[in-house]
């Protein structure tokens, strides 16, 4: 589960310049969250917890009956020692078994990886952190007794009785060394917004000047690759992002239903 719609919230910084006495702390601001999406962008948009709140239905054992259906219309119309086998079948439904235990839990499967749960509410109210875990970065598992409910009415937000949704937080946590690179962007920009000279690459490529020439790097072709022209920057980005992808990998299931997300 992706952030595809930007980092959540501003990367921490470290400064590494004297502010200009001509920047205000409006520009500031924005210097941090222009270089905090810039990098987040180039970083391959896998750095920094979003929290995004799920509406999701409990977990069946069996999505499918395990007969066809005229196997299974002979075996129920046949003479059995047990109730009909239409009501008596499902019972196991909801309540998975492992391979590794003897008991069942009941579990929901959440969009992985999850990394970490901020808050589960029930009927409105926040169920206590003890009651539920989370295992292979994805199982959310119930571990008070109860079952989750098979049901969620959806057309309640999750504050009112008969629903129930999961606030989780995916992505990888930001790396100390961001912070560095974070500082020499922002510096940067703020040096570019007060009309300073900086060391952004500008768009000219060449300037020849009193019989001297200047080669700059090209910005666009920068960009492209996945670099900045800033040494601090582009040392994060090539050790967090050598690859120069565009987003991290994903796994994409069209057999199960997708877990609904509200106010998306």
């Amino acid at each position: 589960m992706p952030a595809d719609f930007g980092p959540c919230e501003d990367w921490p910084i470290e400064w590494s310049c004297e502010m200009p006495p001509t920047a205000s702390p409006a520009l500031t601001g924005y210097a941090v969250s222009m270089a905090s999406r810039v990098l987040w962008r180039l970083s391959g948009m896998q750095f920094g917890p979003c929290a995004v709140t799920l509406r999701p239905c409990r977990r069946t054992c069996y999505d499918t009956w395990p007969w066809g259906w005229s196997q299974f219309n002979d075996l129920a119309s046949s003479p059995t020692p047990w109730p009909d086998w239409r009501y008596w079948f499902p019972l196991s439904c909801g309540s998975c078994g492992s391979g590794c235990s003897c008991s069942s839990v009941s579990e929901v499967v959440l969009p992985s990886p999850v990394h970490s749960i901020v808050t589960v509410m029930m009927d409105g109210t926040p169920m206590a952190t003890g009651d539920y875990r989370v295992d292979n970065n994805r199982l959310l598992v119930r571990l008070d007794g109860q079952d989750w409910p098979y049901c969620n009415d959806l057309s309640k937000a999750d504050t009112e009785p008969g629903t129930w949704s999961v606030t989780a937080r995916y992505g990888q946590d930001i790396p100390i060394g961001a912070r560095l690179a974070m500082g020499e962007l922002a510096c940067e920009i703020v040096r570019a917004g007060t009309g300073q000279d900086c060391r952004l690459p500008p768009g000219v490529i060449q300037l020849a000047r009193q019989g001297v020439t200047i080669q700059y790097p090209d910005i666009g072709q920068l960009m492209k690759d996945g670099r900045t022209g800033l040494y601090l920057v582009d040392l994060f980005l090539a050790s967090e992002n050598p690859d120069g992808l565009k987003q991290r990998g994903r796994f994409y299931s069209v057999d199960r239903p997708t877990v609904r997300r509200t106010d998306t």
